[in-house]
């Protein structure tokens, strides 16, 4: 359902990418959180979480509620998938249904954060992850019912990276909630992240370096042309192979010479997780579940569900640049935060309204449409 990357380029910056697969496009908002921006985060039965952006954020949202004629939709109930501050800090959500059930009881005189605000609240407060590690460990989490998800339980996992290279998983199974250091810089979705890292001990023979040769008995055999180091990659687009997948191109692929390169380079890499309509097929008979998004069907009539790649999503932690390509578009667009920084006006676009048709995307943001 989601890859998610960094990569860093000669001079050691770093670079992130991800992208996000279901079987239906969603109503995904761009948002630019200015700094001051107030959060509440409200857990039933629980007493609530306040707090105010000390960063701008660009992101992407979803709203966390169907909207209503008397009840439409505000920027409150927008919940961070994907986003950028301006410390170069970056914050992704990612499908992990098992995150749901359990929770652990909490004293009643401490604060909860729900997990639905959990970019809001690590994008507009931290710097670092290390940061964002501590701040964690001090305060409670809980998943909680979505119900545009029809009720179920944030099934979800976040990763958080910085400019240094660090990066976070911030894990939930069965309502607990586990914070983990990530060297390998990559995530995709289930099993558990500590699985993936004891999965990875099985593909120690990776290498990018071609074996075109080999003899056997007096034959010699040759190869016609390069590129036979990747046949010991999975080729499956399960999450357990696109992880060892997204590990083997974070780590081989060439370190660009400049910023302009680097982020060119990681759009070629995450062009290996871009997945067209129709590539796999779940048949319903066959119990395959995805998410179910409250008020929004798939294809009419469609036997089956079919994951593509609905955004593709690159960022520049170091200069601060977000871009973003959905399944309608053929480029990225781009967002400069420096550009955005000192307006203190939050400002929401719709995807949709990008459709690749503006390569600057902070001009639309900040225009007279949004």
């Amino acid at each position: 359902m989601c890859t998610s990357l960094s990569y860093r380029d000669a001079a050691g910056k770093v670079y992130f990418g991800r992208t996000l697969e279901l079987t239906m496009d969603l109503p995904y908002q761009i948002v630019w959180f200015p700094a001051g921006f107030a959060t509440t985060s409200q857990v039933e039965g629980d007493a609530p979480v306040s707090f105010t952006a000390r960063h701008g954020v660009l992101a992407v949202t979803m709203p966390a509620r169907v909207p209503s004629a008397d009840n439409p939709v505000g920027i409150t109930d927008l919940k961070i998938l994907e986003g950028l501050n301006e410390a170069g800090l970056t914050f992704s959500l990612l499908s992990y249904p098992a995150a749901g059930g359990g929770q652990r009881a909490v004293d009643a005189t401490r604060r909860v954060l729900g997990a639905s605000d959990l970019g809001a609240w690590v994008l507009g407060q931290f710097d670092t992850v290390a940061q964002v590690k501590t701040a964690l460990a001090g305060q409670p989490v809980m998943v909680q019912p979505l119900a545009i998800l029809g009720g179920v339980e944030s099934p979800f996992h976040y990763v958080v990276h910085d400019r240094s290279g660090a990066a976070l998983v911030i894990e939930f199974n069965k309502g607990v909630m586990s914070v983990h250091d990530n060297p390998v810089g990559v995530m995709t979705n289930g099993p558990a992240f500590p699985w993936h890292l004891t999965n990875l001990d099985n593909y120690t023979h990776l290498t990018n370096v071609d074996a075109p040769a080999a003899s056997f008995g007096s034959y010699k055999a040759m190869q016609p042309d390069s590129g036979i180091a990747t046949a010991n990659l999975p080729g499956s687009n399960t999450s357990v192979g696109r992880f060892v997948r997204a590990a083997f191109f974070a780590n081989f692929t060439e370190k660009a010479a400049n910023p302009d390169a680097a982020v060119l380079t990681l759009a070629h890499v995450m062009n290996n997780f871009d997945r067209a309509r129709g590539v796999t097929i779940d048949y319903p008979e066959e119990g395959v579940g995805h998410l179910e998004v409250e008020g929004l069907e798939g294809e009419k009539g469609a036997r089956y569900a079919t994951e593509f790649t609905t955004w593709t999503s690159l960022a520049d932690l170091e200069r601060g640049l977000f871009f973003i390509r959905d399944y309608a578009s053929l480029n990225y667009t781009r967002f400069n935060l420096a550009e955005l920084k000192d307006d203190a006006k939050p400002h929401v676009i719709p995807l949709k309204a990008l459709n690749g048709g503006a390569s600057d995307g902070t001009s639309v943001l900040k225009g007279p449409a949004a």
